[in-house]
């Protein structure tokens, strides 16, 4: 399916580029007919002043086809079709008899047929994937006109004046202007509260100081709607079930004619229903009384009985036949409690709380008069299916695995425990080939996520059930084959997660630990490449006389012996020889290094986007770590290099700060500009060297886009390293998303940054660290274009990077390898950031 879903992707990307080809051929008037006129523009002017309020644009019932990048390409595309052209292959051998007859005398008629087909679908298709032209038309200029005029009124402009003009900008094009004069506004002098319930009158003075409605405000009508809003709100979250705003609020004697007008504001009884009459009522307070909770809920079962029941805390827990939730637990995210007056947001809360466990597939909460202040509330929940498997294939290519096929098995165990838990539980596999040959990678994964906090001494309840705390142990193995040092990864850990509010997020690892372990050592050199051609450059100065061994598997020990050879002749050497000649083996003994990193780590996450809609937002994480403390405090043992040890293997000890910040601002026409800014920084102490996988790196798809991974720096290190790596990372990105035809979107982008040294590390030069701000001159540029499909459940994309500063050049750094010769294709799923 991934195959066939390519194979479309690039039949329609071939024609794209077709398009791209024909654009400057097209006419925006192609299909805009003689009498008509194509609109390119609206002007807005306030008072003689000209707008470009954004809520006011929203307004207009006409606007100019979408453009990106300045112009119009979704109306281009629609123009290579034709609005008129042949619905069926009988009128599509009317209009095309010559083409027609040709196939049909050349094949058949069935091919004749085939062929008028293909035409017809692929017209249909420039139709419906582009935009057709906006032609200006005078009664939905009227009809803006008309939603102006509310527009200001809402805004208390009672007297506003609105006009429009159509101009001629071109051969068939025009332009509508709206001129508004907004007269002066109506304040409001005095208001009058009138409420008929005696407890509302008290529930609302003890909260009208929140009032939106003040004397002497100019008026607005969204200000009456959050006050009617405010007040439901108000009196539903204080026990009054029944009150509804559209029945029981009535703003009324708004006198327009004047710019000073008084608010009667009527809070009426509760209308209820007797012997077929209508009665006001006052309005009281409601007690919840009885709680129940069905736990497996379905409308196919609703009328069988329930024969399972548990009561704990005051809330009956039922079941058809067993009772498969904890009472215990599951009352955790019943925030509606026996004995309380009724309130709104806790049956909003309880729901969403049900919702978050991932163990329902839906939660309905009703309720029940037991008297004139007496309430039943009835839980339904309908559980989702306990066992999930799952199964997942993908086919990729990197700068590192030219062909990578993988798979993954996982099955999900809901309710694990009876308390709501997901268990689960994953195998993963893959086959790969490399530069270094054929290769495989094996793994598998456990967690165990528990709807609430699991910890000693009373500390679970320092994070209130409100905040949705989740508790998570996972557990997993990975082994790999040919990929670097065929390294073994042993992973444990704990962490705390919760959500301090709708924007706000904490995690907190109290233990997340790895053990690295590398299998394959003798591979190193044929791995590291460039590390050998190094030795094998110093050799030919220390020892000439003797022939350096091939690079080959195999041959580990007699490259090996042949260093040690140029150790013993280092007489020969300069100064700058035998430094490197000792880089090449502390290198070798960091990468091939074993390590036990145990970290804790608190994470802060902030993200203020309201839905998937909403194209405008922020978000901001930071992330403080530290391995080693706590266990390098406890061991006493130490390795030849000084490295706190456990086991005799090293202990990662250091401190590690992630922070990234991410800003969206929504264009219009689905246009998008992105910024993204990563500074990492990380220390070690104590002696210890930092892991390679805890380590920064630059370049690839989601990076700086015009250096493949891991190929970029540190700092103004020449490219020579299989794996460049540093301990300072600072990137930054801008990117301008928009939308092609159709599913097709594209973007142009910015990349800048670069990973540096800050450890002090005895291996690396002078030009791979950072010592002042002068080092950040040493940042890489890129730029480049992406083009992205988006086939709903996820986004292709590919994305083109071109080199505009290389910090490792010597003379001129900016634009020596700007051109397609030496661009760098990415291809990646999703946005980038």
């Amino acid at each position: 399916m991934i195959f066939k879903a390519g194979v479309k992707l690039m039949k329609k990307l071939s024609i794209y580029f077709l398009l791209l080809l024909l654009i400057s051929a097209c006419s925006t008037i192609k299909h805009v007919k003689k009498n008509q006129q194509l609109l390119t523009k609206n002007n807005i002017y306030v008072d003689s002043a000209k707008s470009s309020n954004k809520d006011i644009s929203e307004l207009m019932m006409q606007r100019p086809n979408a453009r990106a990048l300045g112009l119009p390409l979704s109306l281009y595309f629609y123009n290579l079709g034709n609005p008129n052209g042949s619905k069926t292959p009988a009128e599509w051998d009317k209009n095309h008899p010559g083409l027609y007859r040709f196939f049909k005398n050349t094949f058949s008629e069935k091919q004749s047929i085939s062929v008028a087909n293909s035409f017809i679908g692929l017209n249909n298709w420039y139709l419906t994937s582009g935009q057709a032209p906006v032609i200006i038309d005078d009664k939905k200029i009227k009809k803006t006109e008309r939603n102006l005029k509310t527009y200001f009124q809402n805004e208390g402009y009672f007297k506003a004046k609105i006009t429009s003009k159509r101009d001629t900008v071109g051969t068939k094009k025009g332009s509508v202007s709206y001129y508004i004069e907004k007269g002066k506004p109506l304040f409001l002098d005095s208001i009058f509260l009138k409420i008929q319930s005696p407890v509302l009158d008290s529930i609302y003075n003890a909260n009208k100081q929140k009032s939106f409605l003040k004397n002497g405000d100019q008026y607005k009508d969204i200000n009456f709607i959050n006050e009617a809003e405010r007040i439901t709100k108000l009196f539903r979250n204080n026990g009054i079930y029944h009150f509804d705003k559209n029945s029981s609020i009535v703003f009324d004697e708004i006198d327009t004619a004047v710019y000073k007008s008084n608010v009667d504001f009527i809070i009426s009884d509760r209308l209820v229903e007797n012997n077929g009459e209508y009665i006001n009522i006052p309005y009281k307070i409601q007690k919840i009384k009885k709680i129940n909770v069905y736990t497996d809920y379905s409308y196919s079962k609703k009328d069988e009985p329930y024969n399972a029941h548990q009561a704990y805390n005051g809330v009956n827990f039922y079941a058809h036949k067993k009772l498969k939730y904890n009472p215990k637990y599951l009352n955790q995210s019943v925030f509606i409690k026996p004995n309380t007056i009724y309130s709104d947001s806790l049956r909003a809360l309880t729901r969403i709380h049900f919702r978050s466990l991932k163990n329902f597939k839906s939660t309905s909460i009703r309720f029940n008069e037991l008297g004139n202040d007496e309430l039943e509330a009835n839980i339904f929940l309908t559980p989702t299916e306990k066992y999930t498997l799952g199964f997942e294939t993908e086919l990729s290519r990197s700068n590192i695995r030219n062909f990578d096929v993988s798979a993954k098995f996982s099955l999900t165990n809901r309710n694990a425990f009876k308390g709501a838990e997901l268990f689960k539980i994953s195998a993963s596999g893959s086959y790969f080939n490399s530069n270094n040959g054929p290769g495989w990678e094996i793994g598998t994964d456990m967690s165990l996520e528990i709807p609430r906090f699991v910890a000693p001494f009373g500390l679970s309840k320092l994070v209130p059930k409100s905040m949705f705390p989740k508790t998570k142990f996972f557990t997993g193995i990975n082994i790999q084959r040919n990929i670097g040092l065929d390294k073994q990864n042993i992973t444990a850990g704990l962490n705390y997660k919760w959500q301090f509010n709708k924007k706000k997020t904490i995690q907190l690892d109290i233990f997340n630990t790895q053990y690295v372990r590398n299998l394959n050592i003798d591979n190193y050199f044929n791995v590291y490449n460039s590390e050998y051609t190094k030795l094998v450059n110093l050799g030919e100065k220390a020892i000439p006389n003797v022939t350096p061994p091939q690079n080959t598997i195999g041959n580990f020990d007699a490259i090996t012996n042949y260093a040690g050879q140029i150790f013993n002749n280092s007489t020969a050497l300069n100064r700058d020889e035998v430094a490197e000649l000792l880089n090449i083996t502390n290198r070798y003994q960091i990468i091939t290094s074993d390590f036990l990193i145990p970290e804790i780590a608190y994470m802060f996450t902030y993200n203020n986007q309201e839905n998937t809609k909403d194209a405008s937002f922020s978000y901001f994480r930071i992330r403080v770590a530290n391995s080693g403390n706590i266990m390098g405090l406890l061991s006493n043992q130490v390795n030849s290099v000084g490295e706190k040890t456990v086991f005799k293997i090293p202990i990662a000890q250091y401190f590690k700060t992630d922070i990234e910040y991410k800003k969206y601002w929504d264009l219009g026409d689905n246009n998008v500009l992105a910024h993204r800014t990563f500074v990492g920084a990380i220390f070690p102490y104590d002696n210890s060297e930092i892991p390679f996988s805890r380590s920064y790196f630059a370049g690839g798809s989601n990076d700086i886009r015009a250096w493949r991974t891991y190929d970029l720096g540190p700092g103004a290190t020449p490219p020579g390293l299989e794996y460049n790596i540093g301990s300072f990372k600072f990137l930054t990105s801008f990117e301008y998303r928009f939308n092609v035809i159709g599913n097709l979107k594209s973007a142009i982008f910015m990349d800048a940054g670069n990973i540096w040294d800050i450890s002090n590390s005895r291996i690396l030069n002078d030009s791979a660290k950072l010592k002042d701000f002068k080092s950040l001159l040493n940042m890489a540029v890129g730029t480049g274009f992406g083009i992205r499909y988006d086939f709903t459940f996820l986004i292709a994309r590919l994305d083109v990077g071109f080199k505009v500063h290389e910090p490792y050049l010597t003379g001129n750094k900016w634009f020596q390898n700007f051109g397609f010769n030496n661009a760098v294709f990415n291809i990646g799923i999703n946005y980038p950031f």
